[in-house]
């Protein structure tokens, strides 16, 4: 079925389906876990404050009160805090259908993780990367089962990994950082779908990436008062943000490997589609070095 402009309304009944979504406690990944509840998945809110998570579950309530819903703590910046949340979803469930890595940060005030790492390398992927790492066995052997991470269009902005100081601090510009991390987002997703096919595993690797979507992500960015007047009308809501991620997710037709995006002017908003991505993103030696790489400095080695 060709559709021109894909909706919540093509998401198919989610009835039986555990799906993770992390960072759901705001923005695209709040819109992402009301979406998937009022579908009737089973969606667990993989959060860092769990006060905002709770707020973050009695919202999606208000909307669809017979949700099924649950928290788990999750600190993508911590591994100890990632390979608590993995012990603690695989006590919980046998099996998992769908893995939302959502979860991210931009411009955040410059730091390290605990564990040494650049934030928004150490959150947006190898938090993910591990994350997923633990869990796999869930996902494996579950028919449908989809794993989406969120990438970016500024995965082509200064984008370069150099391996010489992977995971830390590549020069000072915030922006070219947060570029590097949504890169290997996708260098990642690439890598995982073409071992999941090796494997010939039912299961299937995504990426989405929501456009300028009006969320919490830009708190930290001084610069929003500037140019709000001029992006705002260019501007996706959460909501509108988080369709293609949900597409990704959902639509029957989509498959292992694709990348959603908007639609619209410089893929800045609109309904999802299926969008390209940079030839670097795209080069499978460079996809191979980053998955070995995160592999040694998270301790996490997958079991394909």
């Amino acid at each position: 079925m060709t559709v021109n402009k894909w909706t919540e309304e093509y998401i198919p009944d989610q009835s039986g389906r555990v799906a993770i979504v992390t960072g759901a406690n705001s923005g695209n990944g709040l819109e992402t876990a009301r979406a998937l509840a009022g579908r009737g998945a089973h969606v667990v809110l993989a959060v860092r404050d769990l006060a905002k998570g709770e707020a973050a579950v009695a919202d999606i309530e208000a909307n669809h009160p017979a949700a099924h819903l649950e928290l788990v703590e999750l600190d993508l910046a911590l591994l100890n805090s990632v390979r608590s949340a993995a012990a603690d979803l695989r006590e919980r469930y046998g099996r998992i259908d769908l893995l939302v890595n959502n979860a991210g940060v931009f411009h955040t005030p410059r730091r390290q993780t605990t564990d040494g790492f650049e934030i928004r390398f150490g959150t947006n992927h190898l938090g993910h990367f591990a994350l997923t790492g633990l869990l796999l066995d869930r996902l494996v052997g579950t028919p449908g089962s989809r794993i989406v991470t969120v990438s970016s269009n500024a995965h082509r902005y200064r984008a370069y990994i150099d391996f010489d100081r992977f995971g830390l601090e590549q020069g000072r510009s915030q922006s070219a950082a947060y570029g590097r991390s949504k890169l290997a987002n996708l260098l990642f997703t690439y890598e995982l779908q073409r071992r999941l096919e090796a494997a010939g595993s039912p299961a299937v690797a995504l990426a989405a990436h929501p456009g300028w979507a009006e969320t919490e992500i830009l708190r930290h960015f001084r610069g929003i008062r500037f140019i709000e007047p001029l992006i705002g009308p260019l501007r996706n809501s959460a909501a509108t943000g988080a369709l293609a991620t949900l597409r990704a997710a959902t639509d029957p037709a989509a498959a292992g490997g694709e990348f959603y995006g908007s639609d619209g002017w410089f893929e800045m908003r609109g309904h999802p589609v299926l969008v390209g991505s940079s030839d670097r993103s795209r080069d499978a030696e460079l996809q191979r070095q980053v998955w070995a790489a995160s592999e040694d400095v998270t301790g996490v080695t997958f079991p394909i």
